[in-house]
């Protein structure tokens, strides 16, 4: 698929595709065409070539089919804050064209589902951040859908209610059987949640596959984190000049180097460290993460 608005190319062939109980994770950095990409999928705008394909049938054609089979969990709240939790969900069960006792049944069934079972009568606007998006996730799944796209649904919300979403989505996709395409600005609940993984940056995929083959992609590499005890500009220089370095990225207490695996850097490291006087805190070798690839072939941090 590719998407062009006014002249600019947002999405450049990107193709996609998801196996029915998969859960899909899609990464990328801010502009990296994921929220374009979605929008196609869910028949919201139209791709200027291309097509998305539901049992072999085009949804551009044919948008009708998706809907029927599709949930949304956007990024914004979409609730109205003046209803309760109940209303909200009346309301959207009945534009799926739910009624009478079957959308009692499942307003019940996705409330209980998201663990706010006893707080339906409360005003949407008395909720946490936390609270509104699990109704947000409720309204989603009303009309028991096939598949569920949710676009980083756990944006500013407390511990407690993002550890709920996150078993929530888990459970619908390993014991439901519910195809899952997430978007995420946190890499550990793609580790957690995702069996396989889209890497998007500027419209394209850039890379794909399962967790486990796309950190294969920097296999002949190690990662070295630097605790150190307060940032120095100087050294991060003097090491990003250095060319047996891979990467040096400054995390929130030193830094991360990707290194080819067993290439005895560290002494210079610490010749480095001396040179600007820096005091190294801690050392810790390891095999490179998924956010490591991600860093790797983007050249940003996904909250970037």
């Amino acid at each position: 698929m590719k998407k062009v608005f006014k002249g600019k190319l947002a999405v450049d062939g990107v193709n996609l595709y998801m196996d029915k109980g998969e859960s899909i994770g899609l990464l990328g950095p801010n502009g990296a065409g994921k929220s374009t990409t979605i929008s196609m999928i869910s028949t919201l705008i139209k791709p200027t070539t291309g097509d998305v394909l539901l049992h072999g049938k085009s949804v551009v054609n044919y948008p009708a089919q998706m809907r029927k089979v599709l949930g949304i969990v956007p990024q914004e709240i979409a609730l109205y804050e003046e209803l309760t939790a109940y209303e909200n969900l009346k309301f959207f069960g009945r534009i799926y064209g739910l009624k009478g006792k079957e959308l009692e049944r499942r307003i019940q069934e996705v409330l209980e589902i998201v663990g706010l079972d006893g707080r339906q009568k409360d005003i949407v606007k008395t909720y946490s951040g936390g609270m509104q998006r699990r109704i947000n996730m409720a309204a989603a799944m009303l009309h028991e859908p096939e598949i569920l796209i949710m676009d980083e649904p756990t944006v500013g919300i407390d511990p407690q209610s993002r550890s709920h979403i996150l078993e929530t989505v888990r459970h619908l996709n390993r014991e439901k059987g519910l195809t899952v395409l997430y978007t995420s600005h946190y890499m550990e609940e793609v580790e957690r949640l995702c069996d396989r993984v889209y890497i998007m940056d500027h419209g394209r995929v850039i890379a794909s596959g399962t967790k486990d083959e796309l950190k294969s992609i920097l296999s002949g590499e190690e990662t070295i984190f630097i605790e150190l005890d307060r940032p120095y500009p100087e050294l991060v220089t003097d090491l990003r000049a250095h060319e047996g370095i891979r990467q040096t990225i400054e995390t929130d207490s030193g830094l991360k180097l990707i290194v080819p695996k067993g290439s005895r850097l560290l002494a210079g490291v610490f010749q480095a460290a001396e040179r600007h006087q820096v005091q190294i805190l801690n050392v810790t070798v390891q095999i490179p993460s998924l956010e490591d690839v991600f860093l790797h072939l983007t050249g940003r941090k996904l909250r970037d």
